[in-house]
């Protein structure tokens, strides 16, 4: 029987309409896994064992009720035979301790998506400059001045950080805008931190859509996302709208063009952000909208992941 170990962030505060991490333990749980909770804030490192203060977990789609945990132990992490790292942005130094930390029970076989070394090399906004010639005229920069040249070509252009998700703080500034030194600096802090300024792409015409991607393969169909009135966000944390489509030709020629780094790194379960033709970001710590697409259509994203799992794991350990 597979032992599944998932870390996140409180499963207190989640939203089970829109929760991916909640998707996938649902369906663990129907296939009858052993599954751990264990908070990011538990970890213990003890000499070369990995440990973590966990739960025994069951969930279900109960919206005053969705989870109960019982069972409190000291885990082991290498008696584990998976383990979904599901801790949320900010990308930080905990967060790079917490993969330093995972290393250790790769060693010993588990299986942990997605791959540590990864989320700790990889950044989500540059990775797209790294490896991807499908994105918009970006700069990364902590000048003032190289961003007041930047916004003087483009005219308008999005500035947001470097380590959050979910839209905070992302800003649409335009070449005329009077706010333009103060949010400049607030965002740079004076000079001292980078961000990513990107060339305007108009979201409200094409959409913002979110692809997802295991093992290489795209899912057949994406989110649409749309700022409600008044916003340039499309993120559904920050209130835009989902239309659920198929993939078109670019979508598929874009996914093809990063599959084989994505496998070679083990950055299994992605989730690519695409404005027109173009990738604005590639979300691998804890891509979202399973739930939303799962809704519209008759594919189940958390049983193609799971599928990936099982065949990942007979070979590794002749478990099934």
């Amino acid at each position: 029987m597979i032992k599944l170990g998932v870390i996140m962030n409180s499963i207190k505060f989640i939203n089970i309409n829109k929760d991916s991490t909640f998707a996938m333990l649902l369906e663990a749980q129907r296939r009858n896994y052993i599954i751990y909770y264990i908070e990011d804030n538990s970890l213990i490192l003890n000499n070369n064992t990995l440990l973590a203060n966990s739960y025994l977990i069951k969930v279900r789609k109960n919206y005053n009720n969705w989870y109960q945990l019982y069972n409190r132990k000291i885990l082991d992490l290498s008696t584990l035979h998976v383990i979904l790292m599901r801790k949320d942005p900010p990308v930080n130094n905990d967060y790079f301790y917490i993969t330093y930390m995972l290393e250790q029970v790769k060693k010993n076989g588990v299986l942990i998506i997605n791959e540590p070394s990864s989320l700790r090399n990889y950044n989500e906004k540059i990775l797209p400059i790294m490896i991807n010639k499908h994105i918009p005229n970006t700069i990364i920069t902590c000048n003032k001045y190289d961003i007041r040249k930047f916004v003087n070509r483009y005219k308008n252009i999005i500035l947001k950080p470097l380590n959050y998700m979910g839209g905070k703080s992302v800003f649409f500034i335009n070449k005329n805008d009077i706010n333009f030194s103060v949010i400049v600096e607030t965002m740079t802090d004076y000079g001292n931190k980078f961000c990513i300024a990107q060339e305007f792409l108009p979201v409200m015409k094409y959409g913002d859509k979110r692809v997802l991607i295991i093992n290489g393969r795209p899912i057949s169909h994406c989110l649409i996302r749309f700022p409600k009135q008044g916003e340039l966000r499309g993120n559904i944390v920050a209130g835009g709208k989902g239309k659920v489509m198929p993939l078109n030709d670019n979508d598929y020629e874009i996914v093809n063009s990063l599959s084989s780094f994505l496998i070679k790194n083990g950055l299994i379960f992605v989730g690519l952000d695409i404005i027109k033709d173009k990738i604005t970001e590639i979300n691998f710590t804890s891509p979202t909208c399973i739930i939303e697409i799962e809704s519209s259509t008759n594919i189940s994203i958390t049983s193609i992941l799971m599928d990936y799992i099982e065949s990942k794991l007979s070979k590794i350990n002749n478990l099934l």
